[in-house]
C-alpha cells in the first residue's frame, strides 16, 4: 500500500478478492502468494461462457421473446462497418469486444444470465484480452461478429449459436496459446537468474 500511495484496506480488500477467484493464498504472518495459473478453471468458465451466450443468442432469435433492439443498433453500429472505418486500437477493440458479448446476453431479457455472465467475464477478462494482441484477431474479431450479428437479424438462432461457439472456441484456444508462451518464458527467465 506504501508503495501504491493508498491506505491499507483497498489494497487488502483487492488482495481477498483475488484470493477468492484463486489467484493468491495468504501465507501465515508472511504475506501472499501468487498461484499458478490454473487452466482447469479457465476452461470451466469458457464452457460456461459458451452456455450463457449462445443461450442467449438463441432467445434474441426466438419470436416472443422480450429482446432489447437498442443494445442490437448499438452492437451492429460498431461491428457492421466497412473495413477501413474499423478500429486497430487494440484496447478499445478488447473493451468492444467484452461489450459485444455482455449485451448480446443484456440484450436477450434475462437478468440473472445477464448478471452471472458479468460475473465470468470480470474473471476471465484479464486472459481474454490477450486475444487482442496480434492484428489478425482483431480483423477476425470483426468478421467473426459480424456473421453473428447478421444471423441474428435474420433470426438465425441455431446459426448464430453454431457461429458464437465457433468464435469464442476460437479466442479460447489462442488466449490459451498465449497464455502458455507467456508462462514458459517467464519460467525460461526465472530459470535463467
Amino acid at each position: 500500500s506504501e508503495r501504491l500511495g493508498v491506505s491499507r484496506t483497498p489494497v487488502r480488500q483487492a488482495l481477498f478478492r483475488l484470493q477468492q477467484e484463486g489467484y493468491v493464498e495468504v501465507l501465515f504472518r508472511s504475506g501472499w502468494r501468487v498461484l499458478p495459473f490454473d487452466f482447469d478453471i479457465f476452461e470451466q468458465l469458457y464452457d460456461l461462457r459458451m452456455v450463457l451466450e449462445t443461450t442467449a443468442a438463441q432467445r434474441i432469435c426466438a419470436d416472443g421473446e422480450r429482446v432489447d433492439r437498442e443494445l442490437l443498433d448499438q452492437l451492429i453500429a460498431i461491428w457492421l462497418v466497412p473495413v477501413a472505418e474499423r478500429s486497430g486500437d487494440t484496447l478499445q477493440v478488447a473493451q468492444w469486444d467484452e461489450a459485444f458479448h455482455c449485451s448480446l446476453v443484456a440484450a436477450a431479457g434475462n437478468a440473472e444470465m445477464a448478471r452471472v455472465h458479468r460475473d465470468v467475464t470480470d474473471r476471465i477478462r484479464i486472459i481474454r484480452r490477450l486475444d487482442f494482441t496480434k492484428q489478425a484477431r482483431i480483423d477476425a474479431t470483426y468478421e467473426e461478429h459480424a456473421k453473428i450479428l447478421k444471423a441474428i437479424q435474420r433470426k438465425r438462432g441455431d446459426q448464430a449459436a453454431m457461429l458464437l461457439r465457433a468464435h469464442i472456441e476460437t479466442s479460447q484456444a489462442e488466449v490459451r496459446k498465449i497464455t502458455l508462451h507467456q508462462v514458459h518464458l517467464a519460467r525460461t527467465a526465472a530459470l535463467g537468474k
